[in-house]
């Protein structure tokens, strides 16, 4: 796709650049990415670009008009925290990059969140490969920095000091995204604060810095709250239920609300039919279908070859989607003649009192396995990981 770029980066790259790349961004961050950082960028067409933002859209202005009601219904009642919000202050849209039946490179919806991914990462990453391949900058995302840098501060530190703001993640050090956090440390001056550090006194919670306790007025959340009870023997003065005086970037309720949960309720030519796996209809086949559980993170529980012998012996098939299977078509060719398929991310952010999100930034995911995860690759595959995309002419 866009050939011209394609064929001027495959003629520029080397193995050497690709190591000055991930040293690039260690030296910006202090940290070496603890996930694979794919060799390419995704080079698309304006005319996919137009695509993916209609459907977002109209993605979008379906999900407004689903009731809170209905929404609220998607959070496990031992799940909801106190607080909520009328709209959330992330929205990630995911698409794979498929082939019609008409043989045109077309998105298809793959999944959609209200939990922030790798923001501040996602800029660096673009402008390490603008700084290792020049050439780029010509098509570089147009927002320019300050203007990115002010889209996030406005939303994470609001009102108040960056002090009184942390970015919170359970054993942040641990988690493959350390680097997005150092990132956004550095971006905004806020720090990150383990779950297991927070001090409560009352409906107030507190964070230790320099030997002095800081009063936490805003919380810009990291941790997927459903997953803290597959922790052993967690110790934490606070817990999530608890009613604070605390603002939520992004409210927790809104992981479950904006999910594969929506999936079913959603229609376009880009959104694969889906359905409850409770609601399965009799006319439809098994294997035309990916099963996905409603709560996990990461691609957990998805199966890709259904039987009735599979989803017979689930219980709880209220919490389990069926999605049509969508073919992602290989067209990122590598120095070896090889393909590479890819999923996309828009990276949204909702400001408080704005009726629509803003569109911030793309993340790309490569792979040449049936999931795009670089775990189910071989161990020598090259263009696969996390990569970004580059939008073009033709």
């Amino acid at each position: 796709m866009i050939p011209t770029y394609r064929k001027q980066f495959n003629r520029e790259f080397s193995q050497e650049k690709y190591q000055r790349f991930k040293e690039i961004l260690e030296e910006k961050s202090g940290l070496m990415p603890a996930f694979r950082v794919s060799e390419s960028p995704l080079f698309l067409s304006k005319g996919f670009e137009m695509k993916l933002l209609e459907a977002s859209q109209s993605i979008i202005s379906q999900i407004k008009n689903i009731s809170p009601e209905k929404l609220l219904k998607a959070v496990p009642e031992n799940c909801r925290v106190p607080g909520d919000t009328d709209q959330p202050h992330f929205f990630t849209i995911d698409f794979g990059i498929c082939k019609d039946e008409a043989g045109e490179i077309v998105p298809q919806l793959i999944e959609l969140q209200a939990f922030p991914s790798l923001y501040a990462f996602q800029k660096v990453f673009e402008d390490t490969f603008c700084e290792v391949y020049p050439f780029l900058s010509g098509i570089r995302n147009t927002m320019p920095e300050e203007d990115f840098r002010n889209h996030l501060k406005k939303l994470i530190i609001g009102p108040e000091d960056p002090e009184n703001v942390i970015l919170l993640e359970i054993f942040p050090e641990k988690q493959k995204t350390a680097i997005d956090f150092a990132l956004t440390e550095k971006l905004l001056g806020i720090k990150t604060v383990c779950l297991t550090k927070l001090k409560k006194d009352g409906k107030k919670l507190y964070y230790e810095s320099g030997g002095r306790l800081i009063e936490i007025k805003r919380i810009y959340n990291r941790v997927i709250f459903d997953e803290l009870d597959r922790i052993p023997d967690l110790k934490t003065e606070f817990d999530f239920r608890d009613e604070v005086e605390v603002t939520w970037v992004t409210h927790p309720n809104w992981f479950f609300k904006i999910s594969k949960f929506l999936l079913p309720l959603l229609e376009h030519p880009y959104v694969p039919k889906s359905y409850f796996l409770h609601e399965f209809p009799t006319h439809e086949k098994l294997e035309d279908f990916v099963l996905k559980p409603l709560f996990s993170f990461a691609g957990s529980g998805v199966n890709l070859h259904l039987t009735p012998e599979i989803t017979d012996v689930i219980e709880d098939k209220e919490n389990y989607i069926l999605q049509r299977k969508v073919q992602y078509e290989p067209v990122f060719e590598d120095i070896n003649g090889d393909f590479s398929k890819a999923e996309i991310r828009l990276l949204y952010i909702w400001h408080e009192n704005e009726h629509d999100p803003v569109l911030l930034e793309n993340l790309g995911r490569m792979t040449k396995a049936d999931m795009v995860n670089v775990d189910f690759n071989k161990k020598d595959a090259i263009w696969i990981g996390s990569s970004h995309a580059f939008f073009a002419e033709e």
